[in-house]
């Protein structure tokens, strides 16, 4: 097969080149930000048409944590928009009818049950902190189901919950709660500091997939027959969450980081820092139905990636994005 890895060098990315170029005998078209612009819709059009991928994994995205999303809204949800717009529209016109879009759990309303269903999608408010790019996430989605509908294209939309893994942001004010506190934690030990302090009460629950699950997820799914796929969502639910399970409080995760670090000090909490959403949980059994499951360990996926973090530090690599 011929596929496009739109996105390839963000956490996502490198985890879905890695799995295709291990599992060989796939024909890979990849292009970094300066060769493609995916926010150029005439120069996505022109590189798609040109290449005639027979599959699109759309892994390319703007992402950040809390304080990414409250500073540059605009950024976040114009940027993927664009992006998600600009490519399935692009794959319509050249004729390309898989294409596989991953998401986000953020899709889902703040106050929702846990764990949380897909049809659970635009029965509430979303969570204010992140709602630009949760709003973002949903037209993509509503854009697969769009094209799918009008055109019978096989256009499948993947909701992973919070990811982890090597090839993570590390960034100290953008990155997402997990790499954070690992860097966090990390400084703490090396500089001697007696306390690390979280944003807001601890008390929110994540659950966490290491990112190489989620490229074998993606690799199960891509593979899938059509009739399955469409049996196990609808026209109007079409997409599918990809998780562990498994949840875990902030404060929990904190422990686990400071024992992985070897960091022996008080955590704190700061009650002024916002929590975002209380809970989010995904409820992940029409994957298992279908016969895919999460295999990586919380701890050992944190001990894998924290020692990935370690060696491209010693290396003097960029870890700190913004």
């Amino acid at each position: 097969m011929r596929i496009f890895l739109a996105g390839h060098t963000g956490m996502v990315g490198s985890a879905i080149l890695r799995r295709l170029i291990s599992d060989g005998g796939n024909d890979i078209i990849i292009a970094n930000r300066t060769q493609l612009d995916l926010r150029d819709q005439t120069a996505v059009k022109a590189f798609i048409k040109k290449r005639r991928p027979d599959l699109i994994i759309l892994a390319a995205a703007k992402v950040g944590g809390i304080l990414a999303n409250h500073q540059m809204p605009a950024a976040f949800i114009h940027d993927n928009l664009m992006i998600a717009g600009n490519i399935i529209h692009a794959a319509h016109d050249a004729d390309v009818q898989r294409i596989i879009q991953l998401g986000s759990s953020c899709i889902y309303p703040r106050d929702t049950p846990q764990p949380i269903p897909e049809n659970a999608l635009l029965t509430g408010p979303l969570e204010p902190t992140n709602e630009p790019y949760a709003i973002a996430k949903i037209a993509a989605i509503k854009l697969c189901e769009s094209y799918n509908r009008q055109y019978g294209r096989d256009c499948r939309s993947l909701m992973p919950t919070n990811l982890y893994g090597p090839g993570d942001n590390f960034h100290p004010q953008f990155a997402h709660v997990l790499p954070s506190l690992l860097d966090r934690f990390h400084r703490a030990v090396q500089e001697g500091n007696e306390s690390v302090t979280l944003w807001g009460s601890g008390t929110p629950r994540r659950e966490f997939l290491h990112v190489d699950d989620l490229a074998d997820a993606i690799m199960f799914l891509s593979a899938l027959p059509t009739t399955q796929y469409e049996a196990a969502t609808s026209p109007m639910c079409s997409h599918l969450n990809v998780g562990t399970g498994k949840d875990i409080s902030i404060l929990d995760l904190a422990a686990m980081i400071a024992q992985i670090t070897g960091f022996q000090g008080q955590v704190l909490t700061d009650l002024s820092k916002p929590d975002g959403t209380p809970r989010k949980q995904l409820d992940t059994s029409a994957m298992t139905a279908l016969g895919w499951s999460a295999q990586t360990d919380l701890r050992d996926g944190i001990t894998e990636t924290y020692g990935w973090y370690e060696t491209q530090r010693a290396a003097g690599h960029r870890l700190r994005a913004s």
